[in-house]
């Protein structure tokens, strides 16, 4: 017996309208709508499909699509600061199709939406890695610095006295 659950979150919700059946599904809807990490207008410019998990799992694999995959284009990706779609580019090329898509596909779970809400949590990781701008050096971090490469510096010239001094030892006078 199927029921229809509407939501009340309204435009702000993935699916405003939901066909679910039993417990397991509608568990399934509330975990996504409550855990999605994008909100619904970026979801609505990911092209999501759906294809059959592979590994073992006998009749459930073989007839249910519920490996997830999510695409969207990185250069047209207005919703990305262009320095951060640099980025993105640049960490995750084995993820990038020839036409410039980002690909990321999830089959952990036996539930489509479990693996939509993976794909999406993997996408809000990405763009926030590659968001992260690195941070300032602390003072007493910029003094440990400092000392590090004075010790350095010192260093590198005791070794060049005695590479001279060797080399001196070397040389015949002929005078």
């Amino acid at each position: 017996n199927k029921t229809q659950i509407k939501t009340l979150l309204g435009e702000d919700c993935v699916f405003p309208t939901v066909e679910v059946e039993g417990t397991k599904s509608l568990i399934d809807f509330f975990i996504f709508i409550y855990l999605c990490p994008l909100p619904y207008w970026v979801i609505e410019r990911l092209t999501v499909s759906y294809s059959k998990s592979s590994g073992p799992g006998g009749q459930h694999v073989n007839k249910v699509s519920t490996k997830a995959e999510v695409r969207f284009h990185v250069h047209t990706a207005d919703w990305i600061p262009e320095d951060v779609r640099q980025k993105i580019v640049g960490k995750n090329k084995n993820r990038i199709n020839k036409a410039g898509e980002l690909l990321v596909t999830s089959e952990v779970s036996r539930s489509q939406q479990r693996n939509l809400l993976d794909c999406l949590q993997k996408i809000s990781a990405i763009v926030a890695e590659a968001s992260e701008r690195p941070r300032e050096p602390s003072d007493e971090d910029a003094v440990v610095r400092a000392a590090r490469i004075e010790k350095r510096h010192k260093e590198r010239l005791r070794q060049k006295k005695i590479l001279s001094s060797v080399k001196n030892s070397r040389r015949v006078d002929f005078d």
